[in-house]
């Protein structure tokens, strides 16, 4: 079946956005990367304006959506540190970063049923029935 993939625009992109992210437990964590792909959105770089923009309201976990090397810009590491601590999110140790994750420890593997759903494979459609399941 070949169907033509339309990425989600405006105030349905924020929704998906923020569903995918509130359902992310503590101490995992996704990428850019992932969140766009799972809301149905273009590109990360949309992912991450919808997220820097302050659409997604409060009580967001903004500190569970790393880049791909697992970190955070620097203005907001400290303040996710203490929530990585708090939720024992696998953290690397390194000199150049205040907070960076281990995403092959962290990373949420199969990821959680949200409103639209998202697909588990790139052969299923969205809506499938995703289990969450963490690597260790």
């Amino acid at each position: 079946m070949n169907e033509t993939f339309e990425p989600l625009r405006g105030d349905e992109a924020v929704a998906a956005v923020r569903a995918v992210v509130v359902g992310i437990p503590p101490g995992a964590v996704l990428s850019y990367g992932d969140v766009a792909e799972l809301a149905g959105l273009g590109t990360p770089r949309l992912a991450a304006r919808i997220m820097a923009s302050g659409k997604l309201g409060r009580g967001t976990p903004w500190w569970r959506v790393v880049r791909a090397d697992g970190t955070l810009p620097d203005h907001l590491q400290i303040t996710a540190r203490e929530r990585y601590e708090r939720e024992g999110t696998p953290l690397r140790d390194t000199r150049a970063h205040w907070a960076q994750v281990d995403v092959r420890r962290a990373r949420w593997a199969e990821l959680v049923q949200y409103s639209g759903g998202p697909a588990t494979s790139k052969n299923e459609p969205r809506g499938s029935n995703a289990r969450p399941v963490r690597r260790s």
